[in-house]
């Protein structure tokens, strides 16, 4: 029976990562590489901390206040960088329930989706105090409000704080943050359902 779940899962990620649309090149290397990877039956959940296996799925999310054009970015304490919110993606678990999880856990608000499929997708190698495997990333986007102040996990995050999508530091953020941004500022005055 865990296989037959396992099965289910994996090909519902499949169908997730097949049914991005590619900004790039590079995203269309990634969705590619990704689905190729899901396809072949190799380990794609993480195992233990940091890195077992040294690939693994990771859902971040971008909450994003739409009225003023902001997002909200963290400083992570590990990575050493401003990124989205997220997490690993659990054994068997849902990328969407990845995002409803960790958005709880910390930012201590329910998700509110701005889409419930990723729009973007990346693989990277991390770097910081737990650098050198690879993330394979599922970019969520969550609706927020730059008008509320979030409480946040001080554990993992120095601080939060919303960027302008003309402000974001990129020198200090995910290598693929400057593509994901451009790619989102094409689709964000857009319905989602024509999106996706």
């Amino acid at each position: 029976m865990n296989t037959v779940i396992l099965d289910n899962v994996r090909d519902k990620i499949l169908d997730l990562v097949v049914s991005i649309n590619p900004h790039d090149p590079l995203e269309k290397q990634h969705i590619n590489d990704t689905a190729a990877w899901i396809k072949n039956g190799e380990q794609i959940f993480r195992i233990t901390k940091p890195d077992n296996p040294n690939k693994h799925l990771v859902s971040y999310f971008v909450m994003f206040d739409q009225a003023n054009e902001k997002i909200l970015l963290v400083d992570h304490k590990k990575a050493e960088l401003w990124l989205p919110s997220g997490g690993h993606v659990e054994i068997d678990e849902d990328p969407a329930d990845t995002v409803t999880r960790e958005c709880m856990e910390e930012l201590y608000v329910t998700a509110e989706f701005w889409s419930k499929k990723p729009v973007f997708i990346t693989q990277t190698v991390t770097v910081g105090k737990t650098a050198g495997h690879t993330d394979v990333s599922l970019w969520y986007v969550i609706k927020g409000n730059s008008n509320i102040e979030y409480d946040f996990d001080q554990e993992e995050f120095s601080s939060i704080r919303w960027f302008g999508l003309d402000e974001v530091p990129y020198g200090r953020s995910d290598p693929h943050m400057e593509r994901f941004i451009n790619k989102f500022k094409n689709i964000s005055q857009q319905p989602v359902d024509q999106i996706l």
